[in-house]
């Protein structure tokens, strides 16, 4: 594994926020939360990945160095990646009760410091999602790697052109297979009530890269 960027404790204890509940925090929402009415949303949308998500990724990419897992929840995709020999700083915007290496609570758009890691890794608040690539874009070394688990629908939209031709991504993995993203991670409950309708993808960047889009499948 290559170096810590910095000391991620210490960091995180210079910029430790907890939530208030206001800002653009409130609307935490996370991929496919938009599926549920507004009755059935678990408060703050607690919405799991999952963890096959992860395990599908690193069957075809390597990181140099750890991984941020900004979007933390309840750990399904840190654990898989620690799994996979990884060293991952977990944070989110509320803590949910996963301990394991996490380092605590606060707004990622806010985060104004060098990155935990070199890889920042995560299934986003959706609605936030445009706003995570430029953070994440902005505060990664040259070189580092930014993955994002995401509607394959985010490809549309003259905004998301934009972005796009901005920051391609390296390579976009559409999945074959529909990933559940869980309420309060009960994906036995979500499979027997029918599963999923909704398509994911991978999408990919590396810092600096200008290149063409590569598209697969997993």
């Amino acid at each position: 594994m290559c170096r810590v960027f910095f000391n991620a404790t210490e960091a995180m204890t210079k910029h430790s926020k907890d939530w208030t509940g206001v800002g653009r925090g409130s609307v935490f929402k996370t991929l496919g939360a938009s599926n549920h009415t507004d009755e059935e949303r678990e408060a703050h949308d607690l919405y799991c990945t999952d963890p096959i998500a992860a395990t599908l990724l690193c069957s075809v990419e390597q990181f140099v160095g750890d991984i941020w897992e900004s979007s933390a929840g309840l750990g399904h995709l840190s654990e898989e990646f620690i799994k996979h020999g990884y060293t991952v700083y977990s944070t989110d915007l509320i803590d949910r009760g996963y301990d394991n290496n996490f380092v605590g609570t606060f707004d990622f758009l806010e985060w104004e410091d060098e990155p935990l890691a070199p890889n920042i890794i995560t299934n986003p608040p959706y609605i936030h999602s445009v706003a995570f690539i430029e953070k994440a874009m902005k505060i990664l070394p040259d070189g580092g790697k930014l993955c994002l688990f995401l509607k394959l629908q985010f490809l549309e939209g003259k905004a998301r052109k934009l972005l796009f031709e901005k920051y391609p991504p390296r390579v976009i993995y559409v999945s074959s297979a529909r990933i559940l993203c869980a309420k309060n991670g009960d994906f036995e409950k979500m499979k027997k009530g029918g599963g999923s309708a909704v398509a994911y993808a991978w999408y990919c960047w590396k810092k600096n890269y200008t290149s063409d889009t590569i598209v697969k499948w997993l």
